[in-house]
């Protein structure tokens, strides 16, 4: 079971590197790495396409969670380039509270291992 933040960073880390999956698009530039309620991580990569039908890494691993019957975030970490730690985009941070109720609450480790709640990035929810 991961531990520490530190774990977290390093699957995330694991997981990235760009691969090009087509002439027009590419994957893993971003990674994203959350810890589950259960005490499950799951792991997903970014997919970018020219006309923006691709999706973030923080979609691709929740998709494999909620695929593993599991929708509650504590923490997560998606990690960019250089290695850098990176925080999730506005359309990332709905995601995580829509797909569950208490996800407002997940710690987000941030650059400089600062470390926030999505409901503290996402201020004035609808």
């Amino acid at each position: 079971m991961v531990t520490d933040w530190n774990e977290l960073y390093e699957l995330a880390k694991s997981k990235r590197g760009s691969r090009a999956l087509s002439k027009h698009s590419e994957a893993g530039s971003v990674a994203a790495a959350i810890l589950s309620e259960q005490g499950h991580v799951y792991c997903g990569v970014c997919i970018d396409t020219p006309c923006s039908m691709g999706f973030c890494a923080e979609h691709a691993a929740i998709a494999a969670m909620v695929t593993a019957g599991e929708n509650r975030i504590l923490r997560m970490v998606a990690v960019g380039a250089n290695d850098r730690v990176i925080p999730p985009c506005g359309r990332c941070r709905e995601f995580i509270c829509q797909v569950h109720d208490d996800n407002y609450r997940c710690e987000v480790l941030l650059d400089g291992g600062r470390v926030s709640t999505i409901g503290d990035l996402l201020p004035e929810r609808w």
